[in-house]
């Protein structure tokens, strides 16, 4: 059984597998602590991780557009670039309305508050570490200029 470090525990984290190799050793494989975070979070991040989505989404960030608008700046195919604007929908980073015949898309309001959680409590973790690494190399400094100084 893989045992999990109390702040990954605080984070909801899930362990990873145990392998056991043929003479009976047992080794850890990380092959994921993914966290237990909103069910967007990952379609988020997938919806992001294209050049032509992002793009887009800065498109909208000045204002709602027509599909029409939208795929006129991406050289590629009408199909190809819905699927595009089908992601970032499933995503909840935009919405399309219909009227008639024409379809318009806008940034949705709450669509990178998942990811925007994420990251500021990865950001808070990683502060806090560097922040005791800090001390610690602080102290291990002072440590060796007390010690010097002793020696003289």
């Amino acid at each position: 059984m893989v045992r999990l470090h109390p702040w990954q525990k605080s984070l909801g984290a899930v362990p990873a597998f145990v392998r056991i190799s043929v003479d009976g050793t047992r080794h850890r494989a990380i092959l994921s602590h993914m966290t237990k975070y909103e069910p967007n979070l990952n379609l988020v991040f997938s919806a992001l991780s294209d050049p032509t989505r992002r793009a887009v989404i800065a498109r909208l960030a000045r204002g709602p557009a027509t599909v029409s608008e939208l795929a006129a700046s991406h050289a590629m195919a009408l199909p190809s670039f819905l699927g595009h604007l089908g992601k970032l929908e499933r995503a909840g980073l935009i919405r399309s309305t219909k009227s008639g015949r024409v379809r318009s898309c806008a940034l949705t309001g709450a669509g990178l508050a998942p990811a925007q959680d994420w990251l500021s409590r990865q950001r808070a973790l990683w502060e806090t570490r560097l922040d005791q690494f800090d001390d610690y190399v602080t102290g291990l400094m002072k440590e060796r200029d007390d010690g010097s100084r002793s020696d003289d």
